[in-house]
Parts: structure tokens; sequence; C-alpha cells
């Protein structure tokens, strides 16, 4: 077999290997230069070889690799804090290496929860369609898509799916089993949909009148994509009892968190929960210089000013390719628009322009880049993206 053909075949990437990255851009071998903006899927938030997490790493290799949570994790302990100290609910942490096990720990503790509260029946999760929360058995049966449930099984029971935004079903679907609502601010694969601000503070309010769980899946979303620290934050009054995240709070290294009240994690004491690789010295080390970095009011300031000039930017395209873009897509730099075009084909066209970008659910085409991004980096995209769809619409037989 050739290289790689021993992989899963769960993935169809192209022929170009990267081999190394610098800033927003990726490397071949052969030299070749890649604009990013997709970041590993909203992971690589202060885009690659940043000085501040790649000085964290190899501090942090000359001491201790790996512990496990039997013994002190003290840069778990530093993260945690640093979580704590910047949201108002958060109190306790249990750190994950993904966003499907962070969102396993919500599911878990909301479960406990109740449980614990006299109440064993409360296990309904209540989510939406278009919700992507992972690929493990329960994630997948949460977001409930048939597509990744294909071939799994029978369906877990515990699990609620309703419309997108259908406020009266989702009134309707609340009884005496449901535990929590999980729901993510802005969902990603589900075609990159904001949930407006409204929304979220009715769902607080919905979840505190009957006494129910509010839980965000802030995977993608998080990290300062949207311009706030995690996307929740712009609405006001609306903090969740637990929130997921991961992707982007590692900055490349494979980290994740819950993050919860202490009332909620009350439950949650030894022996109902754990993770061999959780909180890992290596993976703190980095999340607390990606924190540190991602945290400062300049950072997140620069993330707004630049997502606002590529929003105007992707505003000209649509005007300019009405036969190509349909409506614009996401919130901060967590972005898109939804095509007339095949999305995929496009993005296979952005390739060859060496403009790295992704899909999502409903035909639209996918964009998270660093966070480090300037506005001359979105007019490199833009301009690529303009000689995509000048292409795409050239061509007869695009459509299939």
């Amino acid at each position: 077999m050739a290289d790689g053909d021993h992989l899963y075949n769960t993935y169809k990437p192209p022929a170009q290997d990267f081999v190394r990255g610098e800033g927003a851009y990726l490397y071949t071998e052969n030299g070749d230069k890649y604009l990013d903006f997709i970041a590993g899927i909203s992971v690589n938030c202060l885009g690659h070889n940043h000085p501040a997490p790649k000085a964290a790493l190899m501090e942090q290799a000359d001491k201790v690799w790996h512990l496990s949570g039997m013994f002190q994790l003290t840069e778990a302990k530093k993260l945690a804090k640093k979580y704590c100290d910047a949201l108002p609910f958060a109190e306790k942490v249990f750190f994950t290496n993904s966003g499907a096990e962070a969102i396993e720990c919500a599911m878990k503790t909301a479960r406990k929860f109740h449980y614990d509260n006299g109440q064993p029946e409360r296990f309904d999760i209540i989510t939406f369609q278009g919700a992507f929360h992972g690929r493990t058995f329960a994630t997948i049966n949460a977001g409930g898509n048939p597509k990744y449930l294909k071939g799994f099984g029978p369906a877990l029971p515990g699990f609620i799916h309703l419309p997108f935004g259908d406020h009266d079903a989702l009134k309707e679907a609340i009884s005496e089993t449901t535990a929590a609502i999980l729901v993510e601010p802005v969902q990603g694969e589900g075609g990159l949909r904001p949930l407006p601000e409204v929304c979220l503070r009715g769902l607080r309010e919905l979840c505190d009148e009957k006494g129910i769980l509010l839980i965000y899946d802030e995977v993608q979303c998080g990290a300062g994509r949207t311009g706030k620290l995690f996307a929740h934050q712009w609405a006001e009054g609306a903090e969740p009892d637990i929130m997921a995240v991961a992707k982007g709070v590692g900055g490349g290294f494979p980290l994740g968190a819950c993050i919860a009240t202490e009332e909620a994690a009350a439950g949650m004491v030894p022996g109902t929960h754990g993770s061999t690789y959780g909180g890992n010295p290596l993976a703190a080390a980095v999340g607390n210089a990606v924190w540190d970095e991602i945290s400062k009011p300049e950072f997140l300031e620069q993330v707004e000013r630049v997502s606002n000039f590529l929003k105007q930017q992707f505003e000209s395209l649509k005007d300019e390719f009405p036969d190509v873009v349909s409506e614009l897509r996401g919130k901060g730099l967590l972005c898109g628009m939804q095509l007339k075009k095949p999305a995929v084909k496009i993005r296979a066209m952005m390739l060859e322009h060496k403009l790295l970008g992704g899909s999502a659910g409903d035909n639209v085409l996918r964009l998270a880049p660093p966070l480090i991004i300037t506005e001359d980096h979105v007019r490199e995209a833009v301009g690529i993206l303009r000689t995509c769809f000048q292409q795409a619409n050239s061509l007869e037989d695009f459509e299939t």
C-alpha cells in the first residue's frame, strides 16, 4: 500500500501535503503557498507557528508531559481559574481532549444534576435540527442528523430534536422528563446559522421558569471567533448553566472543556467521570498561552474590525454575483455564504487558486480563518472568491 492507505477511509483529502505553516498561510513541500481560511475547522485561532503557544509547549515539554487526574494538574488549575474569572456563570471546569468529550461531560452533568435532586426521570435533552455536537454515539444521537446516524444501530433514547427556531414546538416539547436544552449559539455544520440574541435570552428565561438546565455548545463559535470570548456573550443576561468548548481554546493542540456553575456540577464527584488525558500538562500549558492572547481586549477588537470588513466585502460579492450568492451567513469570523452553485465545487475551485475553505449544510461555503488575519488577507481571499465565482458563472455544467 502507498503511504496513507492504512488510514480509515473516513476522509477524502486533496493531494496537497502541507509541511509548514506561518501565520495565515500553509506551505507544501515544494513551496506552494496557500491562504488558510478554514484554520483546521476553527481550531488554529492564532494561525500557524504562533510564538506564544509554541514557547509554552516547548517550555512544558522540558518539565512533565503527562500525569493524569490522579495527581495535581497545576497548569489545568491555572487555566480553569482564568475561565472562571472571565465568565460570570463559570465556577467548575472539567478538561477534555475534544469537543465531543466536552459535550458528553455536559450532558452527563445535566442528567446527574436532576438525579441528585430527586428527579431521575429528567433525562431528556432537547436539541435542534441542523445541530452538530460530535461523532461519538451520544453526540451523533444528540445532533440527530440521519446522515451521521445511518449504519450505527438504533437511535438512543433521551434526545428530542426540534425544528431550528420553532419557539412553539420548543414550549410544547418541554415536559417533566426534560433535563436540558442543548444549543449552539451559532450553528456550524448546520449552515452557519446564528441564534438571535433575543432567542438566547428567551432560552435562559424558559429554562429558569421550567427548572431545566441550559447547555451551550461553543466548540466552534467560542474562543474569540465572533469578536467576544464566547458567542453567547453578545446577548446580555443569557449565560448558560453548562458550556462545552474546544477547537480554538487549544490553538491547534487537542484541548476541550466542560464549564459549569457550581450548582450544576455538584453531582460530578470522584468516580462519576474521568479522562486519562484531560488537563494534560502539555495541553493546559498551550491553553493558558492561547487564552492569554485571545482574551486581550485589543485582540477581540481586531477580530471584530476585520470581521466587519469581511462582511462588507462579502456584501459586495453578493451584489456582484446574484446568480452565485444567495445570502450571507454566520457571525464574526465564523462566516460564509449560502450559494446557488454547489458549495463543494466552489470549495474545490478555491483550492486550485490556493485558498483553503470549507462547506457546511444548506449549501453553505464555510470560512473560519485564523483570528489573526488582516484586511490584506481578506482582500486576497475575496479576490480569489471573485475569480471562482466568475468561473462558476461561465461554466454551463457547473450545477451538476
